[in-house]
């Protein structure tokens, strides 16, 4: 079958499963709601943009007040169905954002996670190999342990800590014009250990904040907000599209980088775009539900069992498998009697999934 036909099927096939988590999600909490007054609160919530402005507010920044342009959007709404209000209030302001933001990083983890599995020719890669969920972590608990007047607060510290992780980790590495594979690798383990010592010892440090600063070790998607979602989505979708415009690029590099050279392909140019975009969409992701373990390494792997290792047809589905999964973990998450970080149950059932996969077959060479 044709590479873009298979890339069509597996598509819709998994946007149909991932829609159908969605609602089922949405009828699960403290409130039961009916599966049909959930499609009609969704579709109510479907809103399309159609216009930005830009409004200037102002924010701390170690005690000055510095203004900050800030977009507006502004969305029309093309569904206006009937629904009891406080079933309407329930699923658009309380469960439905925190779904949406649960697909949007869930998709995140797993694109850079088939992008970094492909990058080191390594099936047990993840996203946070060179150092990114780390540099977040320091940023946050910084900024929790000793509270710091910046602008957007946890999130603006921890995507800066993942990016200058990610970079430094990038700019250690490299040699000349050139970047050598295993030295990267290398690298990130370096700098994770050093920062997840920065870590401990802001923990210890942290006094009251330990718990807050914990939970978001965890990973946590409680409170999430539409704000979140609109920030985070433009930034994943606009990064999936340049890292699947690289997919060919990234299959050819699977020969070697030798071979690649010979192939016509940009070597260096490639992996630095591939490693910076990759290391933007994770930044985004951990910035705003902390560290998530085993999206970005379970899925990717299972996928690339599923559809082989073309990555044409494994960067669409690896996001929106990816998307579904986390989804899923996230309604496990708070389910329960007593809610647990979302980063506990993927680790629960992402960790024996993997070790039944290597027990019963081999790890899929890329």
């Amino acid at each position: 079958m044709h590479t873009g036909v298979r890339t069509l099927w597996w598509s819709v096939g998994l946007s149909v499963i991932l829609v159908a988590v969605v609602l089922a999600s949405a009828t699960i909490g403290p409130v039961a709601i009916d599966a049909l007054t959930v499609a009609r609160a969704t579709l109510n919530a479907v809103a399309v943009p159609v216009g930005v402005s830009v409004a200037v507010e102002s924010a701390g920044v170690f005690g000055a007040s510095v203004p900050v342009p800030v977009p507006d959007v502004s969305y029309y709404y093309p569904f206006s169905l009937s629904v009891p209000t406080t079933a309407e209030v329930i699923v658009r302001r309380v469960r439905l954002p925190r779904i949406a933001l649960a697909a949007v990083v869930g998709f995140s983890l797993s694109s850079a996670g088939a992008v970094m599995q492909g990058f080191f020719r390594n099936p047990m890669a993840d996203p946070s190999i060179i150092g990114v969920s780390s540099g977040a972590a320091v940023g946050a608990v910084a900024t929790i342990a000793f509270p710091l007047a910046i602008p957007f607060g946890l999130q603006a510290a921890a995507f800066a800590g993942a990016l200058a992780a990610a970079f430094g980790v990038y700019a250690i590495a490299s040699e000349g014009n050139r970047t050598p594979v295993a030295t990267l690798l290398l690298a990130g383990v370096a700098v994770q250990t050093l920062l997840g010592a920065a870590v401990s010892y802001m923990l210890l440090q942290s006094g009251q904040s330990l718990r807050e600063a914990v939970y978001w070790l965890m990973g946590q998607l409680s409170g999430s907000s539409w704000a979140e979602v609109e920030v985070t989505l433009p930034l994943a979708v606009l990064a999936f599209a340049v890292l699947y415009a690289y997919a060919r690029d990234l299959n050819v590099l699977l020969l070697g980088e030798a071979d690649a050279h010979t192939l016509g392909i940009e070597v260096e140019r490639t992996k630095r775009i591939l490693l910076a975009v990759a290391s933007i969409i994770t930044a985004a992701a951990v910035s705003v539900a902390g560290v998530i373990g085993f999206v970005g390494l379970i899925v990717p792997h299972v996928m690339r069992l599923l559809v082989g290792p073309d990555h044409r047809i494994l960067l669409p589905t690896s996001a929106l498998a990816g998307a579904a999964f986390l989804v899923a973990a996230d309604t496990f998450a708070r389910a329960g009697p007593a809610e647990v970080p979302v980063g506990i149950v993927t680790a629960a059932l992402g960790a024996p999934f993997f070790l039944y996969l290597l027990r019963n077959r081999e790890v899929h060479a890329l």
